[in-house]
């Protein structure tokens, strides 16, 4: 999973579309949250393992993963105007700054990749995200909305074929050779981003245009805060309720199980969790399971609706009147505002400390990395506005001033 990077916050030339302080403490609390669960999906210990712990750990995969997607469709608009999109001179410098973060991206993924991290590194995937969903920057809360359903009804079909073409067929093989980005990463390259790796993008892109439509949402309302709570746990409740229906469905199971290792016990599992595994193929009855990382049109409902819960939680949690909330969200804020610097820090951790499988680490591992990032922000913040790699990036974007 990956890091959504922060936009700036101030010095921009749209403050009509500028979020209240309180509201993107809200999206920081959201984006510490998706660090400490993505730490908790590569380096806590085996869910398999079982008992009240593992359920807690499985709740992690694949889901964080989907919160800083959402996430990054939210920094998105941040960027480029949240209630009223950008025009003229400051439209396209704002346009220049996502293309310029995007090709970061996708270059610092690259490079992770290239270390031989364990870790699926999905920064590349989120330059591409940001890419793609940048033409409907434009658009309002309806129209966003209706693409992100459409495609989460619609891609998991086209990507499933996709999938199986790419396995069984030569083509997959010759594309790949003639792309620079797989010469050089030694992966999939542009392929794997967009139909054979964890995260292609056909399935992902409606978590970021979800997040797109929701920053064009009134967040200081709390009805609306609360009806996006209200849609998150439906959502969820739809997602992974039809899944767990439709795995016992007469011939599912037995359809599953031919074509997958993981005893059936596991397979049961999938309605909700990766702990029977990925999605091998061969069966069309894939598309009835709901982990987090099946790309199944079941699964992108139930993802979204749990990013969509948590999200409009910490916005109404550092929303609120009183101020001990905002205070004692205070560290968890921090690691979000540097989430980037996170992400790449917790790759570097694993690669020094030799780990090899995840998750399958003691759960020290999980604590020290949690302690140590959160003192690491926390001390940072007090001199710093921005994470160290958050101002390198933003030191980058400046380009786009060039734009007329």
């Amino acid at each position: 999973m990956t890091i959504v990077v922060s936009p700036p916050h101030a010095k921009t030339a749209d403050p009509p579309s500028a979020p209240s302080g309180a509201r993107l403490v809200g999206v920081d609390l959201a984006r510490g949250l998706a660090v400490f669960g993505m730490y908790a999906a590569h380096v806590g210990p085996d869910p398999a393992d079982g008992g009240v712990g593992g359920v807690l750990l499985e709740l992690t995969h694949g889901r964080s993963s989907a919160l800083f997607a959402l996430l990054a469709g939210f920094s998105l608009i941040l960027i480029m105007g949240r209630t009223a999109p950008r025009t003229g001179r400051d439209g396209r410098q704002a346009a220049v700054r996502v293309l310029v973060r995007a090709v970061i991206l996708l270059a610092a993924g690259t490079a992770l990749t290239m270390t031989g991290t364990p870790v699926a590194v999905i920064l590349a995937c989120y330059g591409l995200y940001f890419v793609l969903a940048l033409p409907l920057y434009r658009l309002g809360v309806r129209a966003l909305a209706g693409i992100a359903a459409a495609g989460a009804l619609l891609m998991p079909q086209v990507l499933f074929p996709l999938q199986e073409s790419a396995r069984e067929g030569a083509w997959a093989e010759q594309v790949t050779a003639l792309d620079p980005l797989a010469a050089i990463s030694g992966t999939d390259g542009f392929l794997g981003l967009l139909v054979t790796g964890v995260y292609p993008a056909p399935t992902w892109l409606p978590f970021v245009v979800t997040g797109m439509a929701v920053a064009r949402l009134d967040l200081g309302s709390a009805r609306i805060r609360g009806r996006l709570a209200a849609l998150g746990a439906v959502l969820a409740a739809l997602g992974y309720g039809c899944s767990w229906l439709a795995l016992r469905l007469p011939g599912v199971m037995e359809r599953l199980t031919e074509h997958a290792g993981p005893t059936e016990r596991d397979l049961a599992s999938l309605w909700w969790s990766d702990v029977g595994g990925y999605p091998s193929g061969g069966t069309s009855a894939w598309q009835l399971v709901a982990s987090p990382h099946s790309d199944t049109t079941l699964s992108v409902m139930g993802n979204t609706g749990v990013a969509l819960l948590v999200l409009a939680l910490c916005l109404t949690l550092t929303g609120a009147r009183a101020t001990w909330p905002r205070r004692v969200a205070a560290p968890v804020c921090a690691v979000g505002s540097m989430s980037l610097t996170a992400y790449v820090l917790h790759i570097g951790g694993i690669g020094l400390l030799g780990i090899e499988e995840l998750p399958g680490s003691p759960p020290g591992v999980l604590a020290w990395f949690v302690v140590l990032m959160t003192a690491l922000a926390m001390a940072w913040k007090r001199f710093f506005r921005r994470g160290p790699l958050e101002q390198l990036l933003h030191s980058a974007t400046g380009v786009a001033r060039r734009v007329r």
